[in-house]
């Protein structure tokens, strides 16, 4: 899976190559932070000042005594070490001989505008407080309060009409001489009118509270299940600073995020075999269900086909291993085995269900943001158009430890934020065709565009 995710990366380049030769482009740090991405953000931090996989790219550039021994390394290491290059050898030992990926397709122009983000990125322009275009858009507020507030108002009515109707049928007795007998309480609260009345209110009441609850069928904001893999977005989102789209790369170019298969989380964990938080427990279900051995750090031939007593002796023993490491014992102890086995029973829990006995094969991720079938929703077109930050609809995942859905995801929540947000029209050509209001922008007519201005309110944009 590997060799897919690079021949991936590749084509990537290659289309991207293509699209700058069309477009006769100079290196610019805009088309450095997309080839970054695609290509350098697996494995070095985005801030380019803290070393992950591979080490902080701030000031690469005077690091190395020429220009050409530099673009040499990003295009093919492993040549510049079996040249001997002091500074390839160098980086080469001092992380642990990782072999870093080759881009032999790279241009110098490519590399240039690299560079240009990284200069750019690790030293940004100072900038005073800023607001965010971005609104997010709020849950309608209850009506709850009004609608008790009228029918305690209609109630009042309805006594004090009762109130006055007696005693004008008392005044009308008295005049004709004849005797009246008022109404008890009782009698007047079940008489044919009052039960009329209270019928007549429950059936409104009722009839409210079904629509209320049946708007809410299926809302599950809040949601936070327990996933098969303690991922924490703290720790990848937040600290290391990975780019959401990294990982869930369908974001920006499909209608669906996608959930990112193992080979992605490989990249990394190739390099990083035990977590910060959690050891080996955690990592060793991406292992095991990929079939990548980090005692011999490759992948097992066959894996798929291999026996289930087999797959659990690989994995037994790096659990083993690793706890022998840091207690630096010879032999496992009680404790150890103990370690042992509950971390194999929990991988086989995480990775098994009841159609599915077996640890390889694709790890069953819980889906957390659920939108109805008959609700179109694209992600591209929010975040690759829209420039939609992540965290508007999904709060500030890089502080969630555990994910669970921010935003209601509700008709109403969607409306007002198309009502409320400012469409990002200047130096933006997909909107080039909206003539008109181009010209009222620029006459003074209107100071902003809203999504509603564009259609963004029309039933059949959502539900077609």
């Amino acid at each position: 899976m590997g060799f897919i995710q690079s021949i991936r990366s590749k084509i990537l380049t290659v289309l991207l190559l293509g699209f700058a030769f069309c477009l006769n482009a100079a290196p610019s740090s805009a088309t450095g932070k997309t080839l970054f991405t695609n290509n350098c953000g697996s494995c070095h931090a985005k801030n380019m000042k803290t070393a992950m996989t591979g080490p902080a790219l701030a000031g690469v550039e005077s690091r190395w005594s020429n220009k050409a021994d530099l673009y040499g390394w990003i295009r093919n290491s492993q040549a510049m070490v079996k040249k001997g290059n002091p500074r390839a050898v160098e980086i080469f030992n001092q992380y642990n001989k990782s072999v870093m990926t080759a881009f032999p397709t790279l241009t110098d122009d490519d590399i240039a505008s690299i560079l240009l983000y990284i200069n750019e990125a690790a030293n940004p322009p100072a900038q005073g407080p800023t607001t965010q275009n971005v609104v997010v858009g709020e849950e309608p507020k209850s009506n709850s309060w009004f609608y008790l507030g009228i029918f305690g108002l209609l109630a009042l009515l309805a006594l004090g009409l009762a109130s006055v109707i007696s005693n004008l049928n008392k005044m009308a007795a008295a005049k004709d001489g004849v005797a009246y007998t008022d109404k008890t309480l009782w009698q007047k609260l079940t008489s044919k009118g009052m039960v009329s009345f209270l019928i007549f209110a429950g059936v409104i009441l009722g009839g409210y509270t079904t629509v209320t609850r049946a708007v809410n069928l299926g809302r599950q904001q809040g949601y936070e299940p327990d996933q098969p893999i303690k991922f924490s977005h703290v720790t990848h989102a937040g600290l290391n600073k990975i780019d959401c789209q990294y990982c869930h790369d369908g974001a920006r170019r499909s209608k669906h995020s996608v959930i990112p298969a193992a080979n992605t989380c490989m990249n990394c964990h190739k390099a990083i075999k035990t977590g910060s938080k959690y050891g080996t427990a955690e990592l060793t279900k991406i292992f095991a269900s990929i079939g990548f051995d980090p005692t011999t750090n490759t992948y097992v031939s066959n894996y798929e086909n291999l026996p289930q007593d087999s797959v659990k002796a690989i994995y037994t023993k790096w659990i083993g291993d690793k706890y022998k490491e840091a207690t630096g014992l010879a032999s496992l102890d009680d404790n150890g085995r103990n370690l042992v086995s509950d971390q194999w029973k929990n991988i086989v829990s995480s990775l098994t269900s009841e159609l599915d006995n077996k640890v390889q094969g694709p790890i069953e991720w819980v889906k957390i943001h659920n939108l109805p079938d008959h609700a179109y929703f694209n992600h591209a077109q929010h975040v690759n158009v829209g420039k939609i930050a992540c965290q508007t609809c999904h709060g500030d995942v890089q502080k969630m430890e555990v994910v669970k859905q921010h935003a209601p995801l509700s008709m109403g929540w969607c409306i007002n934020c198309h009502r409320e947000t400012e469409v990002k029209f200047k130096d933006n050509a997909y909107y080039a065709s909206y003539a008109k209001l181009h010209e009222e922008l620029k006459s003074g007519k209107r100071d902003k565009v809203t999504v509603s201005d564009i259609g963004g309110l029309e039933c059949q944009k959502c539900h077609y």
